[in-house]
């Protein structure tokens, strides 16, 4: 998972009322580019409220997701963020963000590796996208696992997912 580093370490942000961007530690107004630059560093911030003090580090994140995707740096399929907003309704919602953040820390983790594949070196001349097919079957079992996992918790589940199986009969 993700690692998490101790409060001192993590770059307090405020955003004031006329949407401006304070940083903390420079004594210096920033913008979503500056944060943007920040996340690719492995900079760790919070971004609070300045009056209440709310976390308001997700709305922001989110609204430098929503730039990057209008300026055509489209990374998240329109499937991907249907199937995401049906989650906000799903019993299942829970799960849903431990499931992405570790599928995203596989990726992560193998960023080098796929560099590689795409590059042509180890690369398997007859399926050059062997190699995503694989990590996505993987993370299809990883997400398998878990719907059983729960469906072991809950029975009535089981017809709802893939793999899952033995959920309610029908009693006609």
């Amino acid at each position: 998972m993700t690692k998490t580093k101790d409060k001192s370490d993590i770059l307090l942000i405020k955003k004031y009322a006329n949407r401006r961007l304070y940083d903390t530690q420079r004594s210096a107004y920033i913008t979503h580019d500056d944060l943007c630059a920040l996340v690719k560093k492995d900079v760790e911030f919070k971004v609070v409220d300045a009056e209440t003090d709310a976390d308001l580090t997700r709305s922001v994140l989110t609204q430098i997701i929503f730039e990057q995707e209008t300026k055509g740096y489209s990374v998240l399929p329109i499937n991907f963020l249907r199937q995401i907003i049906k989650f906000y309704d799903n019993n299942l919602r829970s799960v849903l963000p431990s499931y992405l953040e570790s599928t995203m820390d596989y990726f992560s983790n193998n960023q080098e590796k796929m560099r590689g594949f795409m590059g042509g070196i180890g690369m398997d001349p007859l399926s050059p996208f062997k190699q995503f097919e694989d990590i996505g079957r993987q993370n299809m079992e990883l997400l398998d696992k878990t719907m059983n996992m729960w469906t072991k918790f809950n029975p009535m589940m089981g017809d709802n997912f893939a793999g899952g199986g033995k959920g309610k009969k029908d009693n006609k």
